[in-house]
């Protein structure tokens, strides 16, 4: 409280009557004051924050802060709580516990603020004086809390494997931090419950951990960045930060060629060590993989590839002569662990060098080979052991044309492997290439580059359709009529047919109507389906109809069955069928003909049952040779069907004219068909159907099984 006579000039003082006093307390209570002039003289002065901790308007103050306001008088502490000292973000009020000291209110939050939020800070005209006094009004001001430092990346990182043996430990964080809160009590480095020894340094935003001694193989370990961790502007961390990650094993060497005291090793050796992991190539090189003569040492090439580590002497090593390999422990693995020590070994040269250059003895497929499958793996036998690292994508090519074809390389043994990357191309001639590259273990490399050819299996073929009306002839003769000359010929399953009046029907009874037509005693065939023909009777005007629409069909199976509508066709054996097997397809004569003549031809399904073979000659077809066994079949294997075999023949055909013999398919021939010749006792069968456009079909003793 101070006497009114404290504001005024010692002449003003006189002037206060008890009118002035009066209207001077109707002025302090209208601005908020509660205490007049008393009979004493004195003035209550109301209450005002004076100062603010964070000041209005700061930022960056930090999350862990406890709120101040400091009054211009003693305050009067019942009247400092929670009701008067507030503290909101937004319109959310903020908890904690609220004290007060000399002249200064305190509010502590009971949990951590909020980063980068803005908090405003209240107190109310409920705080009051001692003289209960309040003030004029509210006080209120805001700030800003700051970001709060988080761990934004780490090496080793999290869960990380393989990690080096010798290897500091470092977090990187996203601001500056109070480099006197980053020691060896918030950085934290253990192994199970075991704290690892170790120096911590902070630099920038990065602390690093250094390990007093190198880690221990295959083991995890634990780090942690402690919460109380803090930037330069006070904000500690919100939580520790852990990761953890596994260290890796020593890499040894687990293999040499020559192997330790070896005898007798060539004079042109390349000397390898491979590992038990894999090595960085740059810590391969003259300085980490040595090889000595005595203490003379050998000068050489060190190369890496795959886990193995090559030394090749500029020049030959000496015969008879003691050589010592040395793997130093400069050398590191991918993850930068070291050999735990250096690794050596020795062998002796021989007297002899070996010059003999390796050849290739066989390859698969076969040069030449045909319907090679799509998912083949290819192939090359060398004569004898070859250098691994020789054997690669430079030295062992598949091409198609020009175009090198992807694939992946192996060797095993003296063989090898060329496996395409998605697959050979179907109907598709290909040449692979061993080159000169290739050598053997004595770097001895092929004389010229060895070549060979394949053609894979042609494209899915899809089968020719036979109309309904086709489908009930067995044979057909076109416009020209159909011949038995035997009595023992016999069409199963199904009947025959030609536009041509039924006189050029000869040697053949109808087995459903009892028709016969123009039989001897020495031509009698039996159908057991029906004869379609033109008149005169048996013939008429309605089979004459059938046999039109046959004829009509048969043309458009022959035309559906040429290289127009199926293309790609591959001549295997320039001409020659017999002796071939083969796979399903279209299969094209280069010269016009095909013949059956070497040996039999064998139609290999591989298991499906819908499998379809397309056979195009421009001009004949010869199945069989002269002389009593001289007949060719055509077998098939693996679930083919007759009747998905097709043979479209541009002239005529000759089915085993020797007699006898097995023919499959239906065979659509522009200038006749015939099988067998008179005379022949044999039985010539066709399962399928022998179908001419243009000329009469003649048959000796014949079978046919119509499918």
């Amino acid at each position: 409280m101070k006497h009114i006579s404290t504001f005024l000039p010692k002449r003003l003082k006189a002037l206060f009557s008890p009118t002035i006093k009066l209207l001077l307390v109707v002025l302090l209570f209208s601005i908020g004051c509660k205490k007049g002039v008393e009979e004493t003289g004195t003035i209550a002065i109301c209450p005002e924050v004076i100062s603010t901790d964070p000041l209005a308007g700061a930022i960056n103050v930090p999350t862990i802060k406890v709120i101040a306001a400091t009054f211009n008088e003693p305050m009067n502490p019942a009247t400092i709580n929670n009701s008067t000292f507030l503290l909101q973000e937004g319109t959310v009020l903020v908890s904690g516990a609220v004290s007060y000291t000399g002249s200064t209110a305190s509010f502590t939050p009971s949990v951590p603020l909020k980063s980068n939020t803005v908090y405003t800070a209240t107190i109310t005209t409920g705080a009051k004086d001692n003289l209960k006094s309040s003030m004029i009004q509210n006080y209120v001001w805001s700030f800003n809390t700051g970001a709060v430092p988080t761990v934004v990346s780490t090496d080793p990182v999290n869960d990380a494997a393989n990690v080096a043996l010798i290897k500091n430990v470092s977090a990187t964080f996203s601001t500056a931090m109070n480099p006197a809160t980053i020691t060896s009590s918030s950085f934290i480095l253990k192994q199970g419950v075991n704290v690892i020894a170790g120096g911590v340094t902070y630099s920038g935003t990065t602390a690093v951990f250094t390990p007093v001694a190198s880690f221990l193989e295959n083991t995890v370990y634990t780090a942690t960045i402690v919460k109380t961790s803090k930037d330069l502007a006070g904000n500690a961390m919100v939580a520790d930060y852990t990761w953890s990650f596994a260290t890796g094993t020593i890499p040894i060497v687990v293999s040499t060629s020559p192997v330790n005291g070896a005898a007798d090793v060539v004079l042109n050796k390349v000397v390898t060590a491979s590992f038990s992991k894999v090595m960085n190539p740059a810590t391969m090189d003259r300085t980490t993989f040595l090889l000595s003569n005595g203490t003379t040492p050998v000068l050489g090439d060190v190369t890496y590839t795959g886990n193995t580590a090559s030394f090749k002497p500029v020049v030959n090593l000496l015969p008879n002569t003691l050589y010592t390999g040395t793997i130093t422990t400069g050398v590191r693995d991918s993850s930068g662990n070291a050999l735990a020590s250096n690794y050596t070994w020795t062998f002796r040269t021989g007297v002899l060098l070996d010059i003999i250059k390796p050849l290739v003895v066989s390859t698969d497929p076969i040069n030449g080979a045909f319907n090679v499958p799509l998912n083949k793996v290819i192939t090359a036998t060398f004569s004898e052991n070859m250098d691994l690292s020789s054997i690669n994508n430079t030295t062992f090519l598949v091409k198609n044309g020009t175009a090198t074809i992807p694939g992946t390389i192996t060797y095993t043994g003296k063989v090898a492997s060329f496996v395409p990357t998605g697959g050979l191309a179907s109907n598709t001639l290909y040449t692979g290439t061993i080159t000169i590259g290739a050598r053997d273990i004595s770097g001895n490399t092929l004389a010229s580059d060895y070549t060979w050819t394949f053609t894979t299996i042609p494209p899915v073929v899809i089968p020719p359709v036979i109309s309904p009306t086709l489908i009930v002839f067995g044979v057909f003769g076109g416009n020209a009529g159909i011949t038995n000359q035997g009595l023992n010929t016999v069409i199963n399953n199904g009947g025959i047919g030609t536009t041509a009046a039924s006189t050029l029907i000869t040697g053949f009874h109808d087995m459903i109507t009892g028709d016969v037509y123009t039989e001897t005693p020495l031509n009698v065939g039996r159908v057991n389906g029906r004869i379609h023909t033109a008149p005169p009777a048996p013939g008429s005007a309605a089979s004459a109809i059938i046999a039109a629409q046959g004829l009509a069909d048969a043309n458009a199976l022959y035309l559906s069955t040429a290289p127009a509508a199926k293309p790609g066709g591959i001549d295997p054996g320039a001409g020659e069928l017999g002796g071939l097997t083969l796979a399903p397809g279209v299969y094209k004569s280069a010269s016009g003909t095909f013949k059956i003549s070497n040996g039999n031809l064998t139609l290999d399904a591989k298991g499906d049952p819908n499998a379809v073979w397309v056979f195009q000659t421009a001009s004949g077809l010869t199945v069989g040779i002269a002389g009593p066994t001289g007949a060719k079949s055509v077998i098939m294997i693996n679930g083919g069907q007759p009747k998905n075999v097709f043979w479209h023949v541009g002239s005529a055909a000759t089915i085993n004219g020797a007699g006898g013999g097995t023919m499959v398919g239906t065979i659509i021939a522009y200038a006749g068909v015939t099988f067998s010749t008179p005379g022949n006792a044999t039985q010539t069968i066709l399962n399928g159907r022998a179908l001419s456009l243009n000329a009469s079909v003649t048959m000796v003793n014949t079978t046919i099984n119509v499918q």
